[in-house]
């Protein structure tokens, strides 16, 4: 059973004592003691869409940095570049989007460097004993670097139910090429009736799978990647996707793709999920709905166990499902399925600080 610290916090609490707290705790509790003197650490985390979203703010990264330096490491923050257009789709702009959003050096303490390279395209094969994999592609510095802290900001999931550890690892650490493998499992279509013809779909679609037809947008399923952009940027419930014959698939090639992240860092890592601002959507979204209230903070050598702690958390604090507060899709198949291929350890012992 694997172990899952909870630091408590106040509704609207500030970052910076956030910070502070989550400091002392990894400190007193030896969370960093496999970062070793010379390690490069990658801290993967999220930078956010906009400056509204709720993705893990820069403090708390800034003291992340600070522990591992002072074990004589050299950490460093790292992301992967997005399939979809918008302000991360290659290392340029999503560099200059993050020192935007106040991840800079003057606040954080780290340089930041793109764990798949200039355009997504450097990864490394990682094997794993999947059901649907035996390697996954990875962002190739995920692999190389020496340590893994992946901080990951709870979130709703419009495909996979729920964002945290394992999406943050599965989706968010992968090379483009590994993106485009899970993303292919789901097909949209759109309904001519509610399509207004506003083109938004066009502009953002990464795979430019989308034209203009006479009564509405039109998909190209041999062209579409899956990847759920129309789905999020249509403002008049005009794409549609059958749920259920695409979560399921999707979900498996996320966890797959996590295991490959945390055999490629096994003992070398740790899984720090934020339960603050918590958000109906990812923080790839532009727009924010909160959902919850504030909880905390959950850390843990074991992703799987720190998302199954999380859900659960989540759920008691606000009393409802999370198919009632976000999407209505079976959004524990990440757990049920990280049990299935033995991965992680589901069932967790709590430890409220």
């Amino acid at each position: 059973m694997s172990k899952v610290y909870f630091l408590k916090t106040e509704n609207n609490a500030s970052d910076e004592l956030l910070a502070d707290k989550l400091k002392k705790i990894i400190a007193k509790e030896g969370l960093f003691n496999f970062i070793a003197e010379k390690d490069m650490v990658a801290v993967k985390t999220h930078f956010g869409e906009s400056a509204q979203s709720g993705y893990p703010r820069p403090v708390i990264l800034k003291g992340l940095g600070e522990l591992a330096r002072e074990r004589g490491a050299l950490p460093f923050m790292t992301e992967t570049s997005t399939l979809y257009k918008g302000n991360r789709d290659n290392a340029v702009i999503h560099t200059e989007h993050a020192h935007r959003q106040g991840f800079g050096f003057e606040n954080t303490g780290m340089s930041i460097i793109m764990a798949d390279g200039l355009y997504g395209d450097e990864e490394v094969e990682v094997a794993v004993d999947g059901k649907i994999y035996k390697s996954v592609k990875l962002a190739s510095l995920i692999v190389k670097s020496q340590a893994l802290v992946c901080v990951s900001h709870f979130t709703g999931h419009l495909i996979a139910g729920f964002g945290a550890a394992i999406k943050n690892m599965g989706m968010g650490c992968a090379s483009r090429k590994g993106k485009m493998i899970q993303h292919s499992t789901a097909k949209p279509q759109i309904v001519s009736g509610p399509c207004t013809k506003c083109k938004q779909c066009i502009t953002w679609c990464p795979a430019e799978a989308i034209t203009m037809g006479d009564d509405s947008a039109v998909i190209d399923p041999d062209k579409c990647i899956g990847c759920g952009e129309c789905l999020a940027v249509c403002r008049f419930d005009a794409v549609k996707y059958n749920w259920g014959a695409t979560f399921e698939e999707l979900q498996k090639k996320i966890v797959e793709h996590a295991f490959g992240v945390y055999k490629a860092n096994e003992g070398k890592g740790v899984y720090i999920n934020i339960l603050t601002r918590i958000s109906k959507d990812c923080d790839c979204m532009p727009r924010y709905e909160n959902i919850c209230e504030d909880i905390g903070v959950l850390i843990s050598h074991d992703p799987v166990a720190v998302d199954a702690a999380s859900l659960d958390l989540v759920e008691k604090h606000s009393g409802k499902n999370l198919s009632e507060m976000a999407y209505d899709i079976p959004y524990r198949y990440q757990i049920d399925y990280a049990r299935e291929i033995g991965f992680g350890d589901a069932d967790y012992e709590l430890v409220e600080m």
